[in-house]
């Protein structure tokens, strides 16, 4: 049973690509799976964050099946109200370059 006072962060897909590129904090919070908050996502961002990646051979599959073994995913359509979106080219250029994907 999860504990109902811990902390909730949630993880943008800005977030998730930094993650799968080796940011150090995002890796430590999430594969420890700290104790303390519980880290969710939709289903939505991880697709903005896996959609946006141009060379696909650059994901690191052990990071993304740690992150879909700590982190809960959610619908987007339950959390937000809203139906999901088809990654735009522009949104996705647009993550690319908030983290600066190589």
């Amino acid at each position: 049973m999860e504990n109902a006072n811990k902390q909730k962060m949630y993880l943008k897909p800005e977030a998730i690509l930094k993650y799968l590129m080796g940011e150090e904090k995002l890796h430590t919070l999430i594969t420890t799976q700290n104790t303390e908050v519980n880290l969710i996502t939709t289903d939505q961002s991880l697709y903005e964050a896996l959609g946006s990646v141009d060379d696909r051979s650059k994901i690191n599959l052990n990071l993304l099946v740690k992150l879909l073994e700590v982190v809960k995913i959610v619908p987007h359509d339950e959390m937000a109200k809203e139906e999901r979106k088809v990654l735009s080219p522009e949104r996705a250029e647009e993550l690319r370059k908030s983290v600066e994907w190589k």
